[in-house]
């Protein structure tokens, strides 16, 4: 499906555009810190899974609609910022975690955990800034004279989805390191985990309420 040339360029790029810090880098962090290694793992493959959507969504020509319909473009964008910003106030009103029995625990970090990745799975679907990029960057590494586009697009997704899983899970450790040696130092550490946590939804919503389609 790809000659060796084009798939280590491809490979390459991808991995030079994961390393650049953006909104997902951000996102993974304040999960990470807030929520610790496990939550930012959560919040990895929800990211990654919205990478795989958009890629396919990008080799269906679905994402070109985004390219010609600015009233789609800001439709989308502005139900994502909103639900963001949603998000951030949520986490600002939250009350402080309260101790709980073990199982009782074991039931709400597994709810967590779950809430964690659908959350970041919408975040990333709902950057139509990401659709986009993907309608600019895959095609130039796909041949449709060798058929099946469309498998072309989900297979270049899912190599830099893994590429992107990967930093995920080196940052997840490390904040979540990070996270948890400064909620022993500090009490009411569930609070100012959520405060971060909802800041960072509220930062990453205004940013994209603002991005404009060219």
């Amino acid at each position: 499906m790809f000659d060796f040339t084009t798939l280590a360029a491809y490979l390459a790029a991808a991995a030079v555009l994961v390393l650049i810090p953006g909104p997902g880098t951000a996102w993974i962090i304040a999960q990470s810190a807030a929520g610790g290694t496990s939550r930012g793992v959560q919040a990895a493959f929800g990211l990654e899974t919205a990478t795989l959507i958009h890629a396919l969504a990008a080799g269906l020509g679905l994402s070109a609609l985004l390219a010609t319909s600015a009233l789609a473009f800001e439709a989308i964008k502005y139900a994502g910022a909103a639900y963001l910003i949603w998000l951030g106030i949520k986490a600002w009103r939250s009350p402080s975690p309260a101790p709980a029995a073990t199982d009782d625990a074991s039931q709400a970090a597994a709810t967590s955990a779950r809430h964690v990745y659908l959350r970041s799975v919408m975040t990333g679907v709902l950057n139509p800034k990401v659709a986009l990029f993907f309608l600019a960057f895959l095609p130039q590494f796909v041949h449709p004279e060798r058929g099946m586009v469309w498998l072309q697009f989900l297979v270049l997704g899912a190599l830099l989805s893994l590429i992107g899983l990967s930093h995920s899970v080196l940052l997840s450790v490390a904040f979540g390191h990070f996270g948890r040696r400064i909620g022993r130092r500090f009490s009411g550490g569930g609070r100012w985990k959520e405060r971060l946590t909802g800041s960072v939804f509220i930062a990453l919503g205004l940013r994209l309420a603002v991005q404009q389609r060219s």
